[in-house]
């Protein structure tokens, strides 16, 4: 039995118009599946980061569902070429943001869920890493601890002895680079998401805090060569986009108290997650 055809209309159009769209992030989600699992040779990595990745932006997106702001679904973004697999992920939002609550909520919801959907994956990949002997090779690429990755990794492996280090689990690589995309995406800068908070607390004065974070990360790019990139992105988002952030509709009405004691929280996970030297190769 099959139904009959759909008479040709505008809204038919359009609804096979967003079919069309939503297969965009649909064939991108399968596409970084593939790319994570062949990066690091790991279902398990591929399923934690895609978890860590998707809950990040899905926190974005319901964010804006319940204050009534259009948007897309999450795009993934595949890079088969580099250690992850992925270059994270992102949602569109497509229209002004109506009020500095607004603001605040869609631009937390995401770290706050990201964060914590990879602390499971953060404590048992410690739990399944190994201590072993560094090897005694050049070239040997070493990932920098955030603060609370290291705090765990004491708890449960205990102080390590010179010349040893701990091999990561795939799963406890997933949580490290969910927790560095956590912290970048922290940074009071411009249009990202603690550029976001910072303006729906201090309004315009948020725009010193995205030059110091500039300044900051451009500082650290002479620390450590992994800081390269973010430097060249935030300057390109600064000289296309600018440096202050755009006003929401409503830019009088101020954050409650819980939203300030959830600012809080989020300064706190930032500092859990942020470390000055993400990456050094030992020559």
């Amino acid at each position: 039995m099959t139904d009959s055809p759909e008479p040709f209309t505008g809204d038919t159009t359009q609804k096979r118009f967003q079919h069309g769209l939503a297969l965009v992030p649909i064939s991108l989600f399968f596409l970084t599946a593939i790319s994570t699992t062949l990066a690091v040779g790991s279902i398990w990595y591929a399923v934690a980061i895609l978890l860590i990745l998707g809950a990040h932006e899905f926190g974005h997106y319901f964010a804006c569902r319940w204050h009534n702001v259009d948007c897309t679904l999450p795009y993934f973004l595949p890079m088969p070429l580099i250690l992850t697999g992925t270059l994270g992920a992102v949602i569109k939002i497509r229209e002004p943001f109506p009020s500095r609550a607004a603001l605040f909520d869609i631009g937390v919801a995401g770290p706050i869920a990201g964060f914590i959907t990879l602390l499971p994956f953060m404590i048992a990949g410690i739990v399944m890493s190994e201590v072993t002997p560094l090897p005694d090779e050049p070239g040997l690429l070493l990932l920098g601890e955030p603060l609370l990755f290291k705090f765990i990794a004491q708890i449960v492996h205990g102080p390590l002895s010179e010349g040893m280090d701990i091999v990561i689990h795939p799963m406890g690589f997933a949580a490290w680079f969910g927790m560095l995309a956590t912290a970048l995406n922290l940074l009071p800068f411009g249009q990202l998401d603690g550029g976001h908070l910072a303006y729906a607390v201090f309004r315009r004065r948020a725009a010193t805090l995205s030059m110091g974070a500039l300044a900051t990360v451009i500082a650290l790019s002479f620390v450590s060569y992994s800081w390269i990139a973010m430097a060249v992105m935030l300057s390109v988002m600064a000289y296309f986009m600018g440096i202050r952030h755009p006003a929401p509709w409503d830019d009088t009405t101020p954050l409650t108290r819980g939203r300030l004691i959830v600012a809080a929280v989020a300064v706190l996970i930032f500092i859990g997650c942020f470390t000055p030297v993400p990456l050094t190769i030992d020559w």
